[in-house]
């Protein structure tokens, strides 16, 4: 079975903000079991930019994207450093990897990364894997590593995806209200927001609100997503065994996509253009329950220039974002086909925009 782990800041540091290093063990220990076993571990590590607050004192003063380039900098050669030594004593070799958003926005690219760790893993070598914060600006930034952990474990078609973070779950209610309790199962589909809290850690980046869209993306895609406590000892391999007895909120894997399909479902920030469709493409388009393409007959209009192969952001006719695919047309071959329909009443019987196995709705 092959797996990704994504361990939070909180997880990994004390309230200083220092490296648990106890903690790190424990996680070493279980997946050392999980490679004994014959499982392939993803383990997406954050953790950078908390451990280099521990060991510089000063950088309040600078601007935030400043911050966290120094922080990550120098804090991510201590947390990696920290893992190889852990790792040694188990005989696992690690292998680092430092992505941004960028190194996944074309096709060629996302196949590239794949093909690295395909090859990290035909060596037993441990991927661990993080955000290279010290080039990412905002713009070119994961929401947080949760998204990151999503793409990992959909490009390398894992069965399982854990999200560990200082919190048991997703709740029905406020976590701190006594008589809140953890959702155990999130049904493919089916829609936690109400539940959400938008709090933030006080070390990462997100929140449950991106976990939550993380989780419930992965899970479509065909994975099955846990999220819980990584402060629970043995969670990883009480997870792995699906331990019905652990407190975790599973997200149930729906129906597994094709690998293009996964890659465009992470891809709705490299679009180069919009195209707005009439209110009966948007509704064929989101019934999930029928396989649909977009027809250039359900397109009211283009925002932007785009080329024969570029992704494309779909929304509606209210301003809504309800997709993303892969154009089958350049914008002008496509502009003269619906003109050629609405003033010369002319049938184009062609491929459509966009071809279902092309086409991500959310």
């Amino acid at each position: 079975m092959d797996i990704t782990i994504k361990i939070g800041s909180n997880v990994l540091t004390t309230t200083n903000g220092t490296l648990d290093k106890k903690r790190m063990e424990s996680f070493a220990r279980q997946i050392a079991q999980l490679h004994e076993e014959g499982h392939r571990v993803i383990l997406v590590s954050s953790g950078a930019v908390a451990a280099g607050r521990s060991m510089i004192k000063g950088y309040e003063q600078m601007d935030t994207v400043s911050q966290r380039q120094l922080l990550s900098s120098i804090g991510q050669v201590k947390l990696i450093d920290t893992w190889k030594q852990i790792f040694d004593k188990h005989n696992i070799s690690i292998g680092q990897l430092l992505v941004t958003k960028q190194d996944f926005s074309t096709r060629e690219h996302y196949l590239n990364m794949k093909n690295c760790v395909q090859s990290l893993w035909e060596n037993r070598v441990l991927p661990v894997v993080n955000e290279n914060d010290t080039v990412s600006v905002t713009a070119l930034m994961f929401t947080d590593n949760d998204e990151l952990s999503g793409l990992m474990a959909s490009m390398m078609d894992c069965q399982k995806l854990f999200i560990l973070s200082n919190i048991d779950g997703i709740f029905n209610g406020n976590p701190n209200d006594p008589d809140a309790e953890v959702i155990r199962e999130i049904k493919s589909g089916e829609s936690v927001a109400q539940y959400v809290q938008t709090s933030k850690s006080s070390f990462g980046r997100g929140g449950m609100i991106t976990k939550c869209r993380t989780a419930q993306k992965t899970a479509d895609s065909g994975i099955d997503v846990y999220i819980a406590n990584g402060t629970t000892e043995g969670i990883i391999t009480s997870l792995t065994n699906d331990d019905h007895q652990s407190t975790r909120t599973h997200f149930q894997a729906g129906e597994h996509s094709p690998a293009i399909k996964k890659w465009i479902a992470y891809s709705d920030g490299f679009t180069k253009a919009n195209v707005i469709v009439n209110e009966g493409a948007s509704q064929v388009l989101c019934d999930h329950t029928k396989a649909a393409s977009l027809l250039l007959a359900g397109v009211v209009r283009f925002e932007g220039e785009f080329k024969s192969g570029d992704l494309l952001t779909i929304i509606n006719e209210n301003g809504d974002k309800i997709g993303v695919g892969r154009s089958n047309y350049d914008r002008d071959k496509a502009q003269k086909a619906i003109d050629a329909m609405h003033t010369l009443g002319v049938k184009v019987a062609i491929k459509p925009l966009i071809h279902y196995d092309y086409l991500y709705i959310y």
